[in-house]
């Protein structure tokens, strides 16, 4: 009997410390833009910025939000995040500045129209 009041216990502290990070609230600066998450990176491309995305818990969270709204795995989808920025570690390829995303504050529905379009002449031809 014990063991199994034991064994209840452990589960249930278990359970009620794991962060929901949907739930996580900061008090950091939010960031609006477009985000993108690739196998080797992450970015967070503003009207006015460009961040590198520290690749963590958080941003692989996001990541999961944006996959099924992405028509491609280079689409970007508007994001608005809470973060903290700091500097690119010394000697370390990538962005200069770098955002720790804490909270994920809105994910849009649709992603970014595409800055460029490039078309396939070929294809092009081929079906005129």
């Amino acid at each position: 009997m014990k063991k199994i009041l034991l064994f209840v216990a452990i589960t249930m502290s278990v359970v009620a410390c794991k962060e929901n990070l949907d739930e996580r609230k900061s008090n950091d600066p939010q960031y609006e833009g477009e985000f993108i998450y690739v196998d080797d990176g992450a970015v967070l491309k503003g009207d006015n910025f460009i961040y590198g995305v520290t690749i963590d818990e958080m941003s692989r969270h996001l990541n999961d939000k944006i996959t099924p709204i992405k028509k491609d795995n280079y689409d970007m989808v508007p994001v608005i995040v809470k973060g903290t920025l700091g500097k690119k570690a010394e000697g370390v390829e990538g962005w200069d500045e770098v955002l720790t995303i804490t909270e994920i504050v809105n994910v849009s529905e649709t992603p970014s129209e595409a800055d460029i379009r490039i078309e396939d002449k070929k294809r092009k031809k081929a079906t005129n």
